[in-house]
Formats: structure tokens, sequence, C-alpha cells
């Protein structure tokens, strides 16, 4: 069993980088967007770069996210948990803090050495108006590099994390080569929808705001073995 965040990834990928890791769903704006293994990595090395590079980011610094469940979230969490930090969504100063753009005056008083904003736009596209005290994430990390090698130790949030990742697993029966579709409105803690799958070896189709009618044609679709919705 991996004893870093990091290396579930990595595993996670190993099988075949090419298939479809994350599938993201979005039936409130009919968005669809599917991450093979690959791409996700590409995503997560671009993005604990940045916090590396840019941010100036150490492991163990905190790493405030205010952000819902979804792709670029799993992005921004994989990232952090890749350089090493721990991830907050409580009010406590921290080295860097995402958020969405829609809840940037919430953190007026969150205390952030850097600040970066998401649209969370279905292209990832950059935002036309970037918040007051903020940078634009998507147009931030593309500037980043591909790879990233993580920090060979466990992080100091690695232990319980996994341990919580594989209990949830187990409670909510996710198994090895599972395709697990997640409604991630009824399970939006990111252990429920992004890291307990990972942990236990599944590929994800993630539902936010999911239209039941759907439900059925999707997971044929997806091929889906396990449904949490």
């Amino acid at each position: 069993m991996a004893d870093n965040i990091a290396r579930v990834l990595a595993d996670a990928i190993a099988p075949d980088p090419t298939r479809p890791l994350l599938t993201w769903y979005d039936d409130g704006t009919g968005e669809r967007t599917e991450l093979s293994g690959a791409t996700l990595a590409n995503w997560v090395a671009k993005t604990a770069n940045m916090l590396t590079d840019e941010a100036g980011a150490s492991p163990g610094d905190l790493a405030g996210v205010l952000l819902p469940p979804h792709w670029q979230t799993a992005a921004v969490l994989l990232g952090c948990w890749s350089a090493k930090l721990t991830v907050t969504d409580t009010l406590a100063p921290v080295e860097v803090l995402f958020v969405s753009a829609d809840r940037v005056a919430e953190t007026a008083g969150w205390a952030a050495c850097e600040r970066y904003a998401l649209a969370l736009d279905p292209f990832a596209l950059p935002m036309r108006q970037v918040p007051d005290g903020c940078v634009d994430f998507v147009a931030a990390v593309r500037g980043h590099g591909d790879h990233f090698t993580p920090y060979p130790e466990s992080g100091d949030g690695d232990a319980a994390l996994l341990a919580r990742a594989q209990a949830r697993a187990a409670e909510l029966g996710i198994a090895p080569g599972d395709r697990l579709l997640v409604d991630v409105s009824r399970f939006p803690d990111p252990v429920d929808w992004l890291l307990a799958p990972l942990t236990a070896g599944a590929t994800l189709v993630a539902c936010a705001n999911p239209d039941p009618a759907r439900l059925a044609t999707r997971a044929a679709t997806e091929k889906v073995t396990h449904t949490l919705t």
C-alpha cells in the first residue's frame, strides 16, 4: 500500500496512463470533461510546480482550498498534496489560497501570501476579469513544468488522510478496478469523491447536479461498476 498521496496517484495511473481516470459531468451546465491519468498527472505536476516555484510554498505549509468538487479542484488538491502542503478549508493564515471566483468575497479576511481564483470554466479558459487581489489559476498554472518529482517522504498529513481514505473506500464498497460513478453533491468531501477511489484503485465518473433521468444511460456508457448516488 502506498504511504504517500503522490504515490497513490502514480499507482492509479500506472496500469494505463491513457485510460480515463477522472471523467467529470455537470448536468447543470452540460459539461463533460474526460481526463486520462496522463492528463490529470500533467495538471497536478503544473500545480505542484507553481506552488513551489511561483508561490514559494514549502512542505508543511498550509494551503487554503475553498472550492467545490470539480476536475480542476482535483488537480489543485493533488498538486498541494504532491508538494506536501497541508490542505485546510477553515479560516487560518495560509501560504497559498485557492478559491472559486464566486466566493472570493468570503475570503477577504483570510490571510494568505498568494491567492489564486478559479472560474471552473468547462474548457479551462482564462478569466475575462480576475478578482482584485487574486491571480487567475488557469492562466498561471499553464506556464509551469509538466513534470514534478514529489518529495520521497510522506507529508505531515499523508498518513491520516490515507487512513481516512482507505476506511471510506471500505465503507462505501469501492473495490480495485471499479469504475465509480459518484454524485458529488451527496459526497462533497474530497476524501469520498477523490481520494478514497484513487486509494482503492478505482477510476472516477464524478457528477455534479446529476439529472436522475440520465444516470442509467451514463452508467452504461461509462462502463460503471459501482455507484454512489
